[in-house]
């Protein structure tokens, strides 16, 4: 009987790692019913009160563990289990071979560069392996693999923000650097972008933008401050960074959540434009400016001497609110630019009512091409940017996904995947439900990524790397990714990076996902 109760909560703690979150409830069940909780309380919790020295026991416990998780530098342990491991497949579909798309076909006017888009190969589903990476209570939600085939990394948590440089075998942090705290609302810094150089491009909480390198002069992993660009005189205090991009010309340009829009070209003083909207989005940049998508509109703002102007202004439905899954009653993905054989056109989603639209301006002049309804009624909303492929757009629906109680004990929103042409016809549906991070298209491998969750009818919250075929939205396999509220990706999207693996941050730390074909453990 000595150790009757230490075998019995190591047979709960395996019953819960094996079939979930339903043992948790089962066992809180057995204790509250009184025919049963007479013979299972004596054996769980002990047949009286607990004394002074199991308290201070279980505290000094927990506090040693809470402790280790503390110190133990970044990196070294994995992202704790939540449960399920024997009722969700570990892997389902099958491996398949890269169908390129062509880099000039890709559905994106060059120069542009949009993160949702990569030439990068990521994995063809061939012996997966899973690793993940413990990071506490940080979450590294903005990746970038950058030119020294590491990972640049925007991570934050209540303690501030920080820059990480990370080893893509190891997952674990070779160089760190503090950035001031971040902006209030929408909540997160900038994510940060590449220059042609390979620099980042960080936007701090006390309005300046960071050039900063990623290695030292001995090409080590380092995080060297190269320019500091003052935003203070042009962003008033309270006002924050919410999105930069660089435009074909390598200007830095800038939205604040409060509505100014501004420019850095060289050396030059950043010069802004107030749009008197409040912006939530990405810009899209091209060669001659930036779109910019607020709450009510799109609107167009070029260079001319310097100062920022608005071209045009493309006003769109908002709906009668904020739905289910959105930050604000605006569009919930921002304009992308999708090429075609009549020029450059945008895609953006608007927050109409019952259903959200896909809409299509002309680049040019912000004129409406076309505009389709997507997904279901009083079932459509979106905070995951849309994927430009060969002329058309792959949308996300998110509707109903409001944080981790949206999802706990098995649930998933409805959400869906969708294909819609330039002309908006829609091509193909997905039922895949990827309700917080969207999808990142492969032009080498001709795959979409999307961190997926399944609904299970047992409890258990399983989170998956699946694979769509970007052509036909055929799913071609899932790779579980994690299981427990800690693998939600909280918007973090999936990031390819080096050794044709695929990355994502979720609320405690990195999953890599790579064939085991592939050299990035070499």
């Amino acid at each position: 009987m000595r150790w009757a109760r230490p075998v019995a909560w190591v047979a709960v703690v395996s019953l819960w790692l094996a079939l979930g979150p339903l043992v948790v409830v089962a066992v809180v069940v057995l204790l509250a019913v009184p025919r049963t909780g007479r013979r299972a309380r004596p054996l769980l919790l002990g047949s009286g009160p607990p004394t002074r020295r199991t308290t201070l026991a279980a505290v000094a416990a927990t506090g040693l563990v809470v402790g280790g998780l503390w110190v133990i530098p970044d990196g070294r342990l994995p992202v704790p289990p939540g449960g399920g491991a024997w009722v969700t497949p570990g892997y389902t579909g099958r491996p398949v071979s890269a169908q390129p798309l062509p880099a000039d076909d890709g559905g994106v006017p060059d120069p542009v560069v949009v993160p949702t888009v990569s030439d990068l190969p990521g994995p063809l589903g061939l012996s997966v392996e899973v690793d993940s990476a413990w990071f506490g209570a940080e979450h590294c939600g903005a990746l970038l693999p950058d030119s020294h085939e590491r990972l640049a990394a925007l991570c934050t948590s209540r303690s501030g923000a920080r820059l990480k440089v990370i080893d893509p075998r190891t997952l674990r942090p070779v160089a760190t650097q503090e950035l001031p705290e971040a902006c209030g609302e929408p909540g997160a810094p900038a994510p940060p972008v590449l220059d042609a150089a390979g620099n980042l491009l960080v936007a701090t909480g006390d309005r300046r933008l960071l050039q900063v390198a990623t290695a030292d002069a001995a090409d080590d992993p380092a995080l060297v401050t190269e320019a500091v660009v003052d935003l203070a005189p042009v962003v008033p205090a309270g006002d924050c960074v919410v999105a930069v991009v660089l435009d074909g010309a390598e200007r830095a340009w800038f939205a604040t959540a409060a509505g100014l829009v501004g420019v850095v070209a060289g050396d030059a003083d950043p010069v802004v434009v107030d749009l008197g909207e409040p912006v939530g989005q990405p810009l899209a940049a091209d060669r001659d400016g930036v779109y910019v998508t607020t709450v009510e509109a799109v609107h167009r703002v070029v260079t001319r001497t310097g100062a920022p102007l608005v071209g045009w202004r493309t006003a769109y439905e908002t709906g009668s609110g904020v739905k289910p899954g959105q930050r604000d009653a605006g569009s919930g993905s921002g304009a992308v630019l999708v090429d075609s054989d009549a020029g450059p056109l945008l895609a953006f989603t608007d927050n109409a009512n019952p259903r959200m639209h896909v809409v299509v301006l002309r680049a040019g002049d912000g004129e409406q091409v076309c505009r389709t309804q997507v997904f279901e009624d009083d079932a459509s909303a979106t905070e995951a940017a849309l994927v430009p492929v060969e002329g058309g757009v792959v949308v996300t629906s998110g509707h109903g996904w409001t944080g981790l109680s949206s999802g706990v004990l098995g649930r998933r929103p409805s959400g869906g995947l969708a294909r819609v042409e330039a002309d908006c016809r829609t091509a193909w549906t997905s039922p895949e439900v990827a309700p917080t991070s969207g999808a990142t298209l492969s032009r080498a491998t001709g795959l979409l990524y999307a961190w997926t969750k399944r609904r299970s009818w047992l409890g258990a919250d399983a989170w998956y790397l699946t694979a769509l075929d970007a052509r036909t939205g055929r799913t071609a396999w899932s790779a579980r990714g994690g299981t427990g509220p800690w693998a939600d990706s909280d918007g973090a999207p999936v990031t390819l990076g080096p050794g044709g693996a695929a990355f994502v941050g979720t609320r405690a730390g990195l999953v890599r996902v790579v064939d085991g074909t592939r050299g990035l453990r070499d």
